[in-house]
């Protein structure tokens, strides 16, 4: 028996490459875990403890179109690795982080960088400028059990052809066990959350007609227009 008072909306899923889909629960993302990134947007890039932000689930997008937000000026790209949990649990050990992940994508944190300094001058939560619809472009998930569990390799994003963010996975301040590990600490993690990673520096803007190509090493290539 169906007792919804509204229809309910569609389950948030992502494609997985080969077929099939991954149904997604809670999208969180952690902050300055790139040295040179937090260098360049001026904070100090010591191992203070991590911080997350969450995304909803219906902000991720596999369909290759950045829609242009509104009541921005100033929109950046961030390429990031995600992580998706196929495992759960509370105070998860480091040690036993990586049998959760599920799987691998290249994704995007699209970021109104304008709305995002106004909320840090006022002391204000980020959603407006994280959260919006659309901002987390991401490719087709690849198992672990295919790929490994990437703790290096290059991860870059050109914007029309120009080289704008190059790192590599080695140079996460908190891996992804550690990732894991902390936010079990506070959340009780459960299959289908996912966990963006932190970009590498060079972030910058984009404006509509842009094609922005978003590559991690063993990862399919994510490519975004900016419509």
């Amino acid at each position: 028996m169906n007792d919804f008072v509204i229809e309910p909306p569609a389950r948030a899923a992502l494609p997985v490459e080969g077929g099939g889909r991954f149904p997604v629960r809670r999208v969180w993302c952690i902050g300055r875990n790139y040295a040179a990134h937090a260098v360049e947007m001026g904070h100090d890039p010591d191992r203070d403890p991590p911080f997350f932000f969450a995304k909803s689930r219906e902000t991720l997008d596999p369909s290759g179109a950045f829609p242009y937000p509104a009541r921005s000026a100033d929109v950046h790209h961030e390429v990031e690795l995600a992580v998706a949990l196929g495992k759960g649990g509370r105070d998860i050990a480091v040690a036993d982080a990586l049998a959760c992940v599920w799987g691998y994508a290249v994704a995007l944190d699209m970021t109104r960088r304008d709305l995002q300094a106004e909320a840090k001058r006022l002391a204000r939560p980020w959603e407006t400028a994280k959260a919006f619809d659309r901002s987390a472009p991401i490719g087709p998930l690849v198992p672990a059990a295919r790929v490994g569990h990437p703790d290096r390799g290059a991860i870059a994003l050109a914007v029309n052809g120009e080289l704008r963010q190059e790192g590599d996975l080695a140079q996460m301040i908190w891996k992804v066990p550690e990732m894991i590990a902390f936010l079990s600490g506070f959340f009780e993690l459960a299959p289908g959350d996912l966990i963006l990673s932190g970009t590498p520096a060079g972030v910058g803007p984009v404006v509509r007609g842009d094609r922005m190509l978003a590559r991690i090493a063993g990862l399919p290539d994510l490519e975004v227009r900016v419509v």
